[in-house]
C-alpha cells in the first residue's frame, strides 16, 4: 500500500510555511508520512542490529517504547522491513555485493543499512515505484549518514533497479 507522501519529496515549504504550521518567513519541512516514520525507525533498528547483533525482538521493542512519534509509523511497513531485511540478508547481500567498490563488510552501518531497506523494498514491494524507493534510500542515508553517503547509496540502488526492476527501470 502506498500513498501520496511515498511520492513526495521533502521540499521545503517557502511562501506557504504557514500551511504547514511555520510562521512567515521561516521555512519547515513538510510533514513525515506514516511509511517514511517506518523507514527511518527500520534504518534505527537495522543500523542497531548490524553494530550489536541484538536480537531482532528486543530491538524491536525497545524502538517501540523509546522512540518518539512512535504512534505515527505505519507498524505493519516497520515490522516487515526490520524482520523481513534480516530474513532475506544473505539474498540481498548478493543484490547489492556486485555493485560496490568494497565489500560489505566495510560499508558503513549507516550506508548498510540504507542499501539493505532499498534492496529489500525494491524486491519486496513491487507497487512501490523504484524511484520512490531510491528516493527513500537516498533520504534516510542523508538523514543518518555522512556528507556524501547518499550519493553512493544512490548509484549502487539505481543498480540493483536496473535488475531487479527490469520492466519499470528507466536509466536516468
Amino acid at each position: 500500500m502506498t500513498g501520496p507522501s511515498d511520492h513526495s519529496s521533502p521540499a521545503k515549504a517557502s511562501a506557504g510555511a504557514a500551511a504547514y504550521g511555520g510562521a512567515a518567513g521561516f521555512e519547515r519541512t513538510p510533514p513525515k508520512s506514516a511509511r517514511r516514520r517506518s523507514r527511518e525507525l527500520a534504518m534505527q533498528g537495522l543500523y542497531q542490529w548490524l553494530v550489536s547483533a541484538d536480537d531482532a525482538g528486543a530491538i524491536e521493542a525497545h524502538l517501540y517504547a523509546t522512540a518518539p512519534h512512535v504512534d505515527k509509523i505505519d507498524r505493519e511497513h516497520f515490522a516487515e522491513l526490520l524482520h523481513g531485511v534480516i530474513r532475506e540478508i544473505d539474498t540481498l547481500h548478493g543484490q547489492i555485493a556486485p555493485h560496490l567498490d568494497r565489500t560489505v563488510q566495510e560499508l558503513s552501518p549507516v550506508e548498510h543499512a540504507a542499501l539493505l531497506i532499498g534492496s529489500f523494498e525494491l524486491t519486496s514491494h513491487l507497487e512501490i515505484p523504484y524511484r520512490v524507493v531510491i528516493n527513500e534510500a537516498v533520504e534516510l542515508t542523508k538523514t543518518f549518514g555522512g556528507t556524501d553517503g547518499y550519493k553512493f547509496v544512490n548509484g549502487v540502488l539505481d543498480k540493483v533497479a536496473s535488475r531487479a526492476r527490469s520492466t519499470e527501470f528507466r536509466p536516468r
